[in-house]
C-alpha cells in the first residue's frame, strides 16, 4: 500500500523514512499556522482606524480570522498529497516541474509566503478529487494519509501516470468513510468523491438541486458547496450573505460544527419557521388546512386581499401654497392610482411613490403659470397636509398580519377575494372557527406565519441573499418554497432532498415543481445514486419500499466494502429492546434508538428503569453519551453508527395516510451507518415481509 516518494536532492528530510517525512512535514505546517495566528494576533489597529465603528469592524475581522487560523488537535491538517508531472497551468499554482501539493483544509504558508498546505477548494486541489488511472489530469502520484487521533500514522499512493499499476480500491478512503459518527456531523472534505465534486465546484450563477438518496451524501455536498463557493467568490458572498436552512433546530445542531471545521464562521443557519417568524406560533393546523394554506394558490388570495385596500378617488386634491391653490382634478388622480396599479409594484413601494406623483402633477402646473419649481418644492408639495390626507384615504397602510387574520377570520372577506380561486369547502377548511380580534391574541400556525410572510413580501420587498442552501427540501409546500425563493430571488440556491423521504402531507411530487415555486425554472437537477453511508444490507431492505413510495427514484447503490450488520428481532417486551441497545452500545459508536413519536415516553421510561442514559435529538454535540432516543418525526437528516428501530408498524401508522407512513419509514431505517436492528411485536408493514 505504501509507496515511497520521488526523492527530491534539495530536501532535507531525505534521510528519514516517507512517514517519518510526512511526519515532520506535518509538525512544520502545524508551526506554520501557529505563526500565521500569532501574526494576526500581534496586529496593533490603534492608529489605522478613523472611528470607533471602524475599529469594532476591524477588530471583529480579526477576531474571526483568528478564529479561522485554530489548529484543532483531532482534525488532520492536510490529507492528501499531489506530486505532478509538470507544473500546473498559471490558472492553477505557479511551481517548478514536478511540483509537490499537500491537500488540507485551509492554507498555510511558511515565513516566506511559501504554500506548506493547499486549500481543497483551490483548483490546483482538484485533481485530488478527480484524477483516476483513465484520466490522470498530470499527476504522478496521489497520497492518501491516515490518522488516529491527530497522528498521522499511515499513506497510501496511486501511482496515476503508471500504466503498469493496476487501479485499486483505497483502503484508507473506505476506512475514514466506515469511521464511527459520534457526536456532530463531520465534514466529508478527505472522501469527496468525483460526481460529488462536480456538484461542490459548480459556479455561482445557477441554482442547483441534487436528487440524492440515503447515504449518498447530499447534506454534505451542500455544505462542502458553500464553503468552495466562499472560497471562490468570498467577497461577493460577503456582501450579499449565505444561508443554510435546515428542516429542525435539531438537525441543524447536528451540522452546526462542519462549516467551521473548513474555517467558514459566517454562514447562518436558520429553518424556514424561524425565517417566516413574524408571529408568535402557538398553534396547530389539522392536515387538511394546512394543505390549502400551504398551496400556491393562496399567494394570489393574498395579492387580491393587499390590492382591495387601494380606493379609487372621487374628489379633487387641493394644495395650497400661500395664496396659490393648486387642484389636482379627481380624473388626473384616478390615472395615477391605475398607472400604480398596473405596474404591479408592491404595495408599500407604491404608496411611498404616490405622494411624488401628485406632487409631480401640481409642479406641471406650476410650470405652465410661469413659475420655476425645482425638487425642494416638489418634496414640500409631497409632504403638504392635503395630499398626505388623500394618500391615507386612497392607499392606506397594511399590517400584513392584520390582513391575514381578516382573511381567517372573516369569511365574507376571504370569500371576496378566493373566488374562482378556492372552493367554498376549502374557504371552509382553513376559516378559523371563532372570530379573533387581535393578532396577539391569535393562536397562529406555523402555515400561517408562511401566509403572513407572503404578504409582508406584497408590501415591502424581502432582502435577497447571494446564496442559499435549502436541505430536506422535499417536504415544503408550495407557500414555503416561495418563502424561501424570495430570500434569494436575486441569488441562487443549491436545493437537497430525496422524493422518497417526502413525509409531510403536501411533500414535493417531482423537483421541477418545486423548483418553479421557488423561482428557479432554470435549475439543473443532479442525481446521487452511489451510496457511501448506508450499509449494503441495510439499504437493501429500505429499497423494498421504494416501488410503494417513489415508484421512478433510482435505488442507492451501497459502496460500502463493510455489508454492515443487519437483523429483524421479534420481540416481546420492551425490555428486549433496551436489551438490543445495550448489545450495540458494547460496540464502538453512536447508538439510536428510533421510535414512533407516540412511543417515546414508554421507551424513555424503559431506559431509565434499566439505568441506561439517553440523549435527546441534537444534544449530541454537547454530551458524551453515546445513546440517542430519537422521535421518527426528527429522524431525518440525522445518522449514528447503530440503530435500533422500534417497530416499524406503529412508525407508519403515527403518519395520516399509509404512503406518508411508509416514507418516514423508509427515513428511518436508514439512519445507520454500520448496523441496524428492527424490533417488532406486531407484524411489519406487508411492503417489508
Amino acid at each position: 500500500m505504501s509507496t515511497p516518494p520521488v526523492d527530491d536532492p534539495l530536501d532535507p528530510l531525505d534521510s528519514l523514512d516517507p512517514l517519518a517525512r510526512e511526519r515532520a512535514h506535518l509538525a512544520r505546517s502545524r508551526a506554520a499556522l501557529r505563526a500565521m495566528r500569532e501574526d494576526v494576533e500581534s496586529l496593533d489597529i490603534r492608529d489605522v482606524t478613523a472611528n470607533w465603528v471602524n475599529k469594532e469592524a476591524l477588530t471583529h475581522q480579526i477576531d474571526e480570522r483568528i478564529k479561522a487560523l485554530a489548529d484543532l488537535a483531532h482534525t488532520p491538517l492536510f490529507f492528501g498529497r499531489l506530486d505532478y508531472l509538470h507544473e500546473p497551468g498559471a490558472e492553477q499554482a505557479e511551481g517548478a516541474e514536478g511540483e509537490r501539493f499537500y491537500i488540507g483544509r485551509r492554507h498555510v504558508h511558511d515565513s516566506d509566503g511559501d504554500p506548506m498546505v493547499i486549500d481543497w477548494r483551490a483548483p490546483v486541489s482538484q485533481p485530488f478529487y478527480r484524477a483516476s488511472k483513465k484520466t490522470p489530469m498530470d499527476i504522478a502520484l496521489r497520497r492518501r494519509f491516515g490518522y488516529t487521533g491527530g497522528d498521522l500514522t499511515a499513506y497510501e499512493d496511486e501511482h496515476l501516470s503508471d500504466p503498469t499499476e493496476a487501479a485499486a480500491t483505497s483502503k484508507l478512503l473506505q476506512q475514514e468513510i466506515e469511521r464511527p459518527r459520534v457526536g456532530p456531523m463531520r465534514d466529508i472534505v478527505a472522501t469527496i468523491q468525483p460526481e460529488q465534486d462536480e456538484i461542490v465546484r459548480s459556479g455561482l450563477g445557477g441554482t442547483l438541486c441534487v436528487q440524492g438518496g440515503p447515504g449518498t451524501g447530499k447534506t454534505a455536498v451542500g455544505l462542502h458547496r458553500v464553503a468552495y463557493l466562499l472560497y471562490a467568490h468570498r467577497e461577493r458572498l460577503a456582501r450579499t450573505g449565505t444561508l443554510v436552512i435546515g428542516p429542525n433546530t435539531s438537525f441543524l445542531h447536528y451540522i452546526e460544527q462542519v462549516l467551521p471545521a473548513l474555517g467558514e464562521l459566517e454562514v447562518k443557519q436558520s429553518t424556514v419557521d424561524d425565517l417566516v417568524a413574524h408571529v408568535d406560533v402557538r398553534g396547530k393546523d389539522d392536515a387538511p388546512a394546512a394543505i390549502v394554506k400551504g398551496d400556491a394558490r393562496m399567494a394570489e388570495v393574498l395579492r387580491r386581499a393587499v390590492r382591495s385596500h387601494v380606493t379609487m378617488p372621487a374628489e379633487t386634491v387641493v394644495v395650497v401654497r400661500g395664496s396659490r391653490r393648486w387642484r389636482v382634478p379627481a380624473y388626473e388622480m384616478e390615472e395615477i392610482v391605475q398607472e400604480l396599479l398596473d405596474r404591479d409594484i408592491r404595495y408599500g413601494a407604491a404608496r411611498e411613490a404616490l405622494p411624488q406623483r401628485i406632487a409631480h402633477a401640481v409642479l406641471v402646473q406650476m410650470e405652465r403659470a410661469g413659475e420655476a419649481p425645482d425638487d425642494r418644492v416638489q418634496d414640500a408639495v409631497a409632504r403638504n397636509s392635503a395630499v398626505k390626507a388623500a394618500v391615507k384615504a386612497i392607499w392606506p397602510p397594511v399590517d400584513p398580519a392584520k390582513l391575514v387574520l381578516r382573511l381567517l377570520s372573516d369569511a365574507g372577506f376571504l370569500a371576496a377575494h378566493a373566488d374562482g380561486i378556492l372552493s367554498e369547502d376549502e374557504q371552509k377548511t382553513i376559516l378559523w372557527a371563532r372570530p379573533v380580534r387581535s393578532t396577539k391574541s391569535a393562536k397562529w400556525s406555523a402555515a400561517d406565519a408562511v401566509l403572513i410572510d407572503e404578504a409582508t413580501d406584497l408590501v415591502q420587498r424581502t432582502h435577497s441573499l447571494g446564496h442559499v442552501v435549502l436541505d430536506e427540501a422535499q417536504d415544503l409546500s408550495p407557500m414555503q418554497y416561495r418563502a424561501v425563493g424570495r430570500r434569494c430571488t436575486t441569488g441562487s440556491a443549491t436545493v437537497l432532498g430525496d422524493l422518497a423521504q417526502g413525509t409531510t402531507p403536501w411533500a414535493t411530487r417531482s423537483w421541477d415543481e418545486a423548483l418553479a415555486h421557488l423561482g428557479k425554472q432554470q435549475a439543473v437537477v443532479e442525481e446521487l445514486t452511489a451510496g457511501f453511508r448506508v450499509p449494503t444490507d441495510v439499504v437493501t431492505y429500505a429499497s423494498r419500499l421504494l416501488p410503494h413510495i417513489a415508484p421512478g427514484l433510482t435505488p442507492v447503490t451501497s459502496v460500502r466494502e463493510n455489508p454492515g450488520f443487519f437483523e429483524v428481532r421479534t420481540t416481546a417486551s420492551d425490555s428486549e429492546v433496551m436489551g438490543a441497545c445495550e448489545e450495540l452500545m458494547r460496540q464502538q459508536g453512536s447508538v439510536g434508538l428510533i421510535a414512533a413519536d407516540a412511543r417515546i415516553p414508554a421507551l424513555a421510561e424503559g431506559l431509565t428503569a434499566a439505568g441506561i442514559t439517553y440523549l435527546a435529538p441534537g444534544e449530541e454535540t454537547t454530551h458524551e453519551t453515546r445513546l440517542t432516543l430519537v422521535p421518527a418525526s426528527l429522524a431525518k437528516g440525522l445518522e449514528y453508527d447503530y440503530v435500533v428501530l422500534d417497530e416499524p408498524r406503529a412508525v407508519v401508522d403515527g403518519e395520516p395516510d399509509e404512503r406518508t407512513g411508509l416514507r418516514r419509514l423508509y427515513v428511518t431505517l436508514t439512519r445507520a451507518v454500520s448496523g441496524l436492528i428492527v424490533t417488532h411485536a406486531a407484524p411489519l408493514p406487508h411492503q417489508l415481509t
